[in-house]
């Protein structure tokens, strides 16, 4: 009895009953899980009009893989005069940025060791294009460099884009699935993100949410916000929820890229211990705005975020 009295302090009940209503309240997943196994992949009507798109990558010491990408873009079904891919080459000291240029890139080189990551990155590159090709592009897409694409996806994100989006999500496969029971759960996962999650939100007209790569952005967006403003460890979720907040439609295509995922319990350990963080980050940023976006005006992108985030950051 008294082992129990110990163990069940009024903190731990308290983290027991939050822990309990926040599972209670993410069960409307399980109606997102039914309508993506039975209404099967949304399938955007054919785009009336050929959009002009920029493909973004930033890469740091990416020599081993950034040849790969750039072709699969050179590559594509989508008339090539549509497309153009810029790298950053951002503080290298390998053969990334030649390489990348040797492909058909066109190459920034970047040494800010002072601001370092991602985020970062995408503010300088974005920055540049915005000034030196000015009105050129109508969307972005964001990817990393160990990525390919697949033949068809531009024209399949072009199919979505045409319908008025702002912001379109993809399909995320792996690379190496079958490397270890790491990259096999990480690419279930991300399959579970897309036919289930994002796939069904897109069927019910509720938000998507972008992750890490594979996405596209209006350049309208980019040109309101004069480059890119998110910068926690996790900008493509800080990303998601300043567009839950705001009313801004993510949406869904199923257009394929493939990713390189973690092959050791160690290496996504802490990936995923430095996606926390920036779970926690986004959540005492951006809590209250979600609450008043939801409570206020009714958005349920902003509810479904803020359950998301919190639920995240209860069990991790």
């Amino acid at each position: 009895m008294l082992a129990f009295l110990q163990t069940n302090t009024p903190i731990v009940i308290f983290n027991q009953i939050v822990v309990t209503l926040l599972t209670v309240c993410f069960l409307y997943q399980v109606v997102f899980f039914v309508i993506g196994a039975l209404r099967g992949e949304v399938a955007p009507p054919k785009a009336k009009k050929l959009h002009r798109y920029a493909f973004f990558i930033a890469a740091h010491n990416e020599e081993a893989v950034i040849a790969n990408l750039v072709r699969s873009i050179k590559d594509q079904d989508y008339p090539s005069e549509f497309i153009e891919v810029f790298v950053v080459a951002d503080a290298c000291t390998d053969n990334t940025a030649q390489l990348a240029r040797e492909a058909g890139a066109v190459v920034y080189e970047r040494n800010d060791l002072a601001r370092k990551g991602k985020s970062w990155v995408m503010d300088f590159g974005f920055d540049r294009i915005l000034n030196e090709y000015p009105d050129t592009f109508e969307g972005f897409f964001i990817f990393d460099a160990d990525n390919v694409i697949s033949r068809d996806y531009v024209s399949k994100m072009n199919d979505a884009f045409d319908q008025g989006f702002h912001v379109v999500t993809s399909y995320r496969n792996s690379k190496n699935f079958g490397s270890s029971w790491i990259s096999a759960a990480n690419a279930t996962w991300y399959l579970r993100e897309a036919r289930f999650l994002n796939n069904a939100r897109n069927i019910c007209k509720t938000s998507c949410a972008v992750s890490g790569s594979g996405y596209l952005i209006s350049a309208s967006v980019i040109e309101g916000m004069h480059g890119w403003q998110f910068h926690t460890l996790t900008e493509d979720i800080q990303f998601t929820t300043f567009c839950a907040i705001h009313g801004i439609r993510i949406g869904y295509a199923p257009a394929e890229f493939f990713d390189e995922q973690p092959v050791t319990f160690k290496a996504s350990w802490k990936q995923r211990m430095r996606w926390t963080k920036g779970f926690y980050q986004v959540f005492f940023t951006y809590g209250k705005h979600l609450v008043k976006s939801t409570f206020r005006y009714h958005r349920f992108a902003a509810y479904d975020m803020f359950m998301t985030i919190a639920l995240v950051c209860c069990y991790r």
